[in-house]
C-alpha cells in the first residue's frame, strides 16, 4: 500500500515534467528581416507549410538573401523579393532569379495583409504550383484571390510600418523601387513572449 500511495503521490510531477520536457525542448523561431528601410518580424507556418518555412530557414541560416533587394513593389498588393539576381546592376533579370529548385505546393492558409508566401511561375507553365526556391512576397491587404492558388508559409509579426514604407517606394515601369530597398540579413532567434501566432 505505501510504494502505491507514494507512486500515485509522485504521478503528477512526473506528467508535469513531461509537460514542461515537450514545450520547452524545441522553442518556435521567428525571423527578422533587417532591411534598409526597417526590420520586419515573421512567424512561421509551421504546421501548414513545413516544407517552406525549412527551406527559407535554410536560406537564411546560409547567409542567401544578404544584399537581395524588394524587386517589386505593388501598392494596394504587396512586395516581393528573395532573388539573388537582384544583387547585381542589372534590373532587367530581377525576378527571374533563384536557386536551383522548386517546392512542392503548401496551399492552406489565406492570404492576409502581412501574410508571407511563395512566389512561382504562373499556373500555364506550372500547373503544379510549385514555389520559388526563393522568392517569397509579403501582403500589404487582403488579398482573398490568391486563396487556394500560392503557398503562405508566414505572417508579419510586426515591422508592418517597414513592409508598408517599402510598398509606398517610388518605382519604375516594372514596379521596381527606384532606390534600391535592401535586406542586409535574415536572423533567426527563438521567439519573444507573444510573438507567436
Amino acid at each position: 500500500m505505501r510504494l502505491r500511495t507514494s507512486f500515485l503521490a509522485t504521478l503528477p510531477l512526473v506528467v508535469v515534467s513531461v509537460i514542461l520536457t515537450s514545450c520547452g525542448s524545441k522553442s518556435r523561431e521567428v525571423a527578422v528581416i533587417s532591411t534598409s528601410a526597417g526590420d520586419i518580424v515573421i512567424g512561421f507556418f509551421d504546421k501548414d507549410a513545413p516544407r517552406h518555412v525549412e527551406n527559407f530557414k535554410k536560406l537564411a541560416r546560409e547567409g542567401f538573401y544578404e544584399g537581395t533587394t524588394f524587386h517589386r513593389v505593388i501598392p494596394g498588393f504587396m512586395i516581393q523579393g528573395g532573388d539573388p539576381n537582384s544583387k547585381d546592376a542589372d534590373r532587367a533579370n530581377d525576378g527571374m532569379g533563384g536557386p536551383s529548385y522548386e517546392i512542392p505546393a503548401e496551399i492552406n492558409m489565406p492570404h492576409k495583409r502581412g501574410t508571407l508566401a511563395a512566389a512561382r511561375m504562373g499556373d500555364e507553365v506550372n500547373p503544379e504550383r510549385r514555389s520559388s526556391g526563393s522568392q517569397f512576397f509579403i501582403c500589404v491587404a487582403d488579398a482573398p484571390f490568391l486563396d487556394g492558388q500560392y503557398s503562405a508559409f508566414g505572417e508579419v509579426l510586426s515591422g508592418m510600418d517597414v513592409v508598408d514604407k517599402i510598398v509606398a517606394a517610388p518605382r519604375d515601369d516594372r514596379d521596381n523601387p527606384i532606390t534600391p530597398i535592401t535586406i542586409n540579413k535574415v536572423t533567426l532567434r527563438p521567439a519573444k513572449s507573444g510573438e507567436t501566432r
